[in-house]
């Protein structure tokens, strides 16, 4: 695993910092926002993407791709995958990205009004794809090169894409990558636009605050993370360390409306999940939780709908904000070190609930849990939802079932 946010530059420092109850979400630096109606965002700090790139290189790529390599860089030293003896036709890439160069879009349409030359790069600095490409470029990876761009659950697909090529023969190992940067003038105005980020610009800690009565919107972040997925025959040959199995996933369309949430389809992604998985008992679940007055709401409904019992529940956006296409992994990676260490992120920031949230959003304090199994869902514009189970490994149990099966 390897993660980068606005509260950590590593999986580990992230994770900790999410448990402590910390948060990215500050004024914005990246422009000058005094004339503006929103003025916060979760940036990453302290990041030097020239460890990665060339000065050459930077100038061709916008900020999502040394985000996601930094993360895959360090999932690949997490998996110990020695690229040099591995067969590289059968390791691909996964990527995600929901907007992609956003920032070297800007600048090259400022170019071009002003009569001045663009960069022949562009169109390549733009394109999300060109995450997957870079990766694959850089780690000399020659299987599988994939992209999803399905906006906030991009990073959900992502890995469901991965998992798809490896049951279809495609790869022996796949890695899963989301990024995003797009806390530009245009990313930030074009969602305050539509009237989904927060205003409370003179409290930016708190601005965040999933399933509170006073949530006003999401506050837009950014960051990467990535996963190392394999056979467990190929993390078995290797010796790696398995942090987790995926059991079950599940994708559905709301087709219904382009931005308004909805029951039905998040309903059918998590239970088409829950029946890959032959309906294991769910003892956590990592919520989209955007912190918008209608998502919170819908999610909430859409819990009560399929559980019974709704186990507890929580959204870590009050610590990273939004990172809209990686939210899928970052919220991934946070489940799987969940389930590893046995402890359930909180929601910070909740503290008034709302009366219509009305389940067990683990406010504001982490708390220790035995867990076995853990849900992570996604929702989308354009109605594309997604929901995953981690399953902690355990070897003996996987012997048994392979024995039975023979």
């Amino acid at each position: 695993m390897g993660m980068i946010t606005g509260v950590g530059n590593s999986a580990e420092d992230s994770f900790s910092a999410i448990l402590n109850g910390k948060t990215g979400v500050d004024t914005i630096t990246y422009f000058d926002t005094k004339n503006d109606q929103v003025r916060i965002a979760s940036e990453v700090k302290n990041f030097d993407p020239s460890s990665l790139l060339n000065s050459k290189e930077l100038k061709r790529v916008d900020r999502f791709i040394p985000l996601g390599l930094h993360a895959t860089t360090e999932a690949i030293k997490d998996a110990k995958l020695d690229i040099g003896t591995l067969n590289t036709n059968r390791i691909g890439v996964s990527a995600a990205s929901g907007i992609g160069g956003l920032t070297m879009l800007e600048k090259n349409i400022e170019k071009n009004l002003l009569g001045k030359r663009m960069s022949p790069f562009t169109i390549p600095g733009v394109i999300t794809s060109m995450l997957a490409g870079y990766i694959s470029i850089h780690h000399q990876l020659k299987g599988p090169n994939l992209s999803s761009t399905t906006a906030c659950a991009a990073g959900l697909h992502a890995i469901t894409q991965a998992v798809k090529t490896i049951m279809t023969g495609g790869a022996d190992i796949m890695l899963a990558v989301g990024s995003e940067a797009s806390i530009t003038e245009i990313g930030v105005r074009g969602f305050n636009a539509m009237g989904a980020l927060s205003k409370q610009n003179d409290i930016p800690p708190i601005a965040s605050r999933p399933f509170d009565l006073n949530r006003d919107g999401f506050v837009i972040g950014e960051g990467a993370a990535a996963l190392v997925i394999e056979t467990l025959e190929s993390a078995k040959e290797r010796g790696a360390h398995i942090y987790a199995t995926i059991s079950g996933f599940g994708e559905s369309a709301d087709a219904i409306n382009i931005t308004a949430p909805s029951i039905d389809g998040p309903i059918r992604a998590i239970k088409a999940a829950l029946s890959m998985a032959n309906n294991p008992k769910i003892d956590y679940i990592n919520a989209h939780g955007t912190s918008t007055i209608l998502g919170d709401i819908n999610e909430t409904n859409v819990l009560k709908n399929v559980f019974s019992s709704v186990p507890p529940v929580s959204s870590t956006k009050g610590a990273t904000g939004h990172c809209l296409g990686a939210t899928g992994i970052i919220e991934a990676v946070i489940s799987i070190m969940s389930l590893n260490q046995n402890i359930m992120p909180p929601t910070i920031n909740l503290l008034t609930p709302d009366p219509q949230c009305n389940l067990d959003y683990i406010p504001n304090i982490a708390r220790v849990k035995e867990l076995s199994n853990v849900l992570s869902v996604n929702y989308a514009f354009g109605g594309s939802n997604g929901a995953i189970i981690f399953t902690k490994f355990n070897a003996k149990s996987y012997e048994e079932i392979k024995l039975n099966q023979l």
